[in-house]
């Protein structure tokens, strides 16, 4: 992990100060320069102290001493050198070898038992490893502690601090080290881990103070640090150590968010390319509560999980599945494998040379090496061939399989233009804009990204409305923007946060602006999240380097790493409580409660800050530890009122289940077995998976409710179901707006912008009214006049038709009156014909003229 500092070298500071009062002098070779090497920083060139005579005995003597520590530094990284940096690895979670213990292995996973971590173990080393360690650590603290070399201190808090070369962690060493450091030279990083250790009380080192934390961060947010510029956004905007403030929050996002898009547009045509860390541990398990009890793994939730392929367990034999199919020919499982190479993902890393091996085949068979038609394909050849083009003309563009090539960059866009490719229109766009192998042309550049935009392509419509901005045509950017801002776009959602932070702005919304810059500085993590870092420490198995990473990310404001930290410390995952039986016999010294309190305290911290963020089933872990009295006192009320917020719109069907056990006890909130019957029901409506639970909870609840009834006892029993109101015309529109609008706020939100919903609700604004729902509206009122005219239209001719009718009968009786007494032999008069009979006998059916239309025809 690369940590930057401030300029550490005290010794050329005093070098060039005495150098500064003497004559020339001259540097031989033997004595010019002694490099300082470090493994993550450039070579700092060090000036010996006795090449320049000097008129100072203390500043010589200080200049000496100064050399002989760095000496020392040197000599200790030499022996560090030839070491394994890996910190020594204990996982509780590892699997016994033999019969037995992969038996016990096993089923303590199929009875969700969980060890929670620790993280003040501290394992030794010995053999060679441990004698050079011990020597290192030896040169290390004499150039330290009296001569005070920054480099020397700097090691001394990491290998304390990370376990680096399995020195065994002392989180109290580190502290001391790092706050020595941070005193000595204004340190940002130093600074960064004191506040750091200060907010988490890790290891114990240090009593938690979140005021001396802040202090601490703000420190060296000034100094530039980053990750604490995002930490004391977060807390400003959560209001965690002091007041909430919205100002400041979205002035430390703007800074990071201008950093991370700064470092992004650094890399190749398109910016550099940005794999995703952040997910939970608990998903890969089916949630906290296990599959389908948790809601991150029922419902919409656990669909849109299988279907990704970041958490898919069986994702090579989908892959092996998509090769058959794309051996055969099949063009779609052909692209498929292709985009699945070229974007990697958290369970398969990017392969360029394949991913353009299966494009390049589809788009053989559509052109030959000239770039000529092929005849003879399927009519649905084309658009595939042009998606594969769009692929091939990236890659040339961005130089992902060679160095850059424009020339065969133009010539795939232009392929896949002529087969109306979103992809290769905003690419030929990319290159005419910046003139990359063309002349550089901002007006077909802009036709050709308006083209694309039409196809709903994001990149097309962040790249037109960068040029909307520069005309200062705010308002259409915008709503290109918000298109692509669907889609994830993580420029779309920086130019979103600029224009809603604008001063300019007539609706400047600062928490808005907050909320899209910290998207921004979540989604770049490679400028300074640990996330990448703990994910890989967690898969080796180093159980503590991962919860120390997920712990910094954590402080960050990573709604995924805080869902992991809590999910680690967790003491009370397992299903049976076996672990708990198994350890009464044993008796728990007072350190080890402590630790473990300690633990329940930070794991409850943790649980509420994911639910802050919209993390439902940490919502309802939060309820179990104030309804258990785990890391805070018991407290049944507040319980319930996590499981009623988890509960809303029947997102959780734990929570509805666990308020229904409420009411049925009196636990918390008032009992009522209505109530309670009421929340089993709808737990079961919620996942039908649930049915097993509900229907025993049901049978229990029935048989007290009877017995309540004929004890005459005081609580409400189960009384019949209201009856369904009837919903008029105008309330139904009333909810469908109502849900229409919910359903828009919801996909904007949705985890495919990458999961990420706008976090937390602290900054509420007000919103306009909605175009879509505008529309919406005018639609409806117009098809409601239609129907209003075609049915006036249909009563009119109906009413015309009854006068006519009622005219023939006035006639018919008149002219009956006027006729001559019939004659003795009547005529007989002619039969009609059945069919004709029958058109007789069938009434009119308006102007629709067909039975099967309900309602046109009916009389009125």
């Amino acid at each position: 992990m690369k940590l930057t500092t401030t300029p550490r070298c005290l010794v050329l500071f005093f070098a060039l100060l005495l150098t500064s009062f003497t004559t020339t002098a001259s540097i031989t070779d033997d004595h010019a320069q002694k490099p300082l090497v470090n493994d993550d920083r450039t070579q700092i060139p060090l000036t010996t102290a006795h090449e320049a005579p000097t008129s100072n005995p203390l500043e010589a003597e200080q200049a000496l001493r100064a050399e002989q520590a760095a000496q020392w530094v040197s000599e200790a990284r030499t022996l560090l050198h030839g070491l394994d940096p890996a910190p020594y690895i204990t996982s509780s979670e590892s699997k016994s070898s033999g019969v037995m213990g992969t038996i016990w292995y096993y089923t303590k996973q199929l009875l969700l038992w969980h060890n929670a971590e620790s993280l003040e173990e501290r394992p030794t080393v010995g053999g060679t490893h441990g004698k050079r360690l011990r020597a290192a650590e030896e040169l290390l603290e004499k150039a330290a502690d009296p001569a005070k070399n920054p480099d020397a201190i700097f090691l001394l808090a990491e290998m304390n601090f990370y376990g680096n070369w399995s020195y065994p962690r002392n989180y109290s060493a580190a502290f001391k080290w790092y706050k020595k450091l941070a005193g000595l030279d204004g340190n940002s990083t130093a600074q960064h881990m004191v506040g750091f250790m200060y907010a988490t009380g890790i290891g114990g080192a240090v009593p938690k103070d979140q005021g001396r934390a802040l202090l601490y961060h703000t420190f060296a947010a000034l100094n530039g640090d980053t990750r604490s510029e995002m930490t004391i956004a977060f807390r400003r905007h959560q209001g965690i150590g002091t007041p909430r403030n919205c100002e400041d929050a979205v002035y430390y996002y703007q800074r990071v968010a201008q950093k991370a898009i700064e470092w992004w547009d650094s890399g190749p045509p398109g910016g550099h390319y940005l794999q995703k860390h952040t997910f939970r541990i608990a998903d890969d398990h089916g949630g906290v509560y296990g599959e389908g009890a948790s809601a991150s793994s029922s419902g919409q939730n656990g669909m849109r999980h299988k279907q990704s392929l970041d958490s898919a367990k069986e994702l090579g034999d989908i892959v092996e599945y998509l090769e058959l199919l794309a051996k055969k020919g099949n063009l779609p499982e052909t692209i498929s494998l292709g985009k699945i190479y070229y974007e990697g993902s958290r369970n398969l890393p990017r392969n360029i040379p394949k991913a353009r091996e299966y494009f390049l085949r589809v788009a053989r068979q559509h052109w030959d090496r000239d770039g000529k038609v092929r005849t003879g394909g399927p009519q649905y050849l084309e658009k595939f061939a042009g998606r594969a083009a769009g692929h091939l003309g990236n890659m040339a563009l961005r130089g992902e399989v060679g160095q850059q090539d424009f020339a065969q960059a133009v010539k795939w866009f232009k392929l896949g233009v002529s087969c109306g490719d979103a992809n290769s229109q905003n690419g030929l766009g990319y290159m005419y804009l910046n003139g990359y192998g063309v002349k550089e042309d901002r007006a077909k550049a802009s036709q050709y990204f308006k083209t694309a935009t039409s196809q709903d392509f994001p990149l097309a419509q962040v790249n037109y409305a960068k040029m909307l901005i520069e005309n200062n045509e705010i308002d259409r950017a915008k709503r290109y923007l918000e298109l692509a801002a669907r889609h994830g776009n993580v420029e779309a959602f920086y130019y979103l946060a600029e224009i809603s932070n604008s001063a300019d702005a007539k609706d400047r919304s600062c928490g808005i602006a907050t909320a899209y810059y910290k998207i921004v500085a979540e989604r770049i993590e490679p400028l300074q999240s640990p996330m990448a870092w703990a994910n890989k420490a967690y898969e080796n198995g180093d159980i503590e380097s991962a919860l120390v990473g997920y712990m910094m990310a954590a402080e960050q404001g990573y709604e995924s790493a805080q869902a992991n930290v809590a999910y680690l410390l967790d003491e009370s995952r397992s299903a049976f409580p076996v672990k708990s039986l198994l350890s009464k016999s044993k008796q728990q010294t007072l350190e080890q409660l402590e630790k473990s309190k300690r633990n329940q305290e930070l794991a409850l911290i943790y649980w509420t800050r994911s639910a802050k963020q919209s993390n439902i089933d940490s919502l309802v872990k939060m309820g179990d530890y104030y309804l258990s009295g785990i890391g805070a006192d018991a407290d049944p009320t507040k319980a319930a009122t996590c499981y009623s917020a988890a509960a809303e719109h029947q997102a959780s069907a734990q929570a509805l289940w666990n308020l229904g056990w409420m009411h049925e006890n009196g636990i918390g909130v008032a009992q009522d077995f209505h109530l309670a019957k009421r929340y089993y029901d709808q737990a079961f409506e919620t996942n039908p998976e649930a049915y097993l639970p509900v229907t025993l909870s049901l049978l229990k609840l029935r048989v007290r409710s009877a017995w309540n009834t004929v004890t005459h006892g005081g609580i409400k029993g189960i009384g019949p179901e209201p009856k369904k109101k009837r919903v008029s015309l105008r309330e139904f529109l009333k909810n469908w707006y109502e849900a229409a609008a919910v359903a828009e706020a919801e996909a904007v939100l949705d985890d495919d912008i990458a999961n990420a919903q706008l976090p937390g609700d602290e900054y509420a604004y007000e919103e306009g009214f909605d175009e879509d729902i505008a529309e919406s509206v005018v639609i409806l009122a117009l098809a409601a006049a239609v129907a209003a005219l075609v049915y006036y239209r249909q009563w009119r001719q109906q009413q015309g038709n009854r006068r006519q009718e009622q005219e023939q009968r006035a006639a018919a009786a008149a002219g009956q009156q006027q006729q001559p007494p019939p004659q003795l032999q009547p005529q007989p008069q002619p039969q009609p014909q059945p069919q004709q009979q029958q058109e007789e006998e069938q009434p009119r059916l308006g102007i629709w003229d067909d039975p099967q239309m309900p309602g046109w025809g009916m009389p009125h």
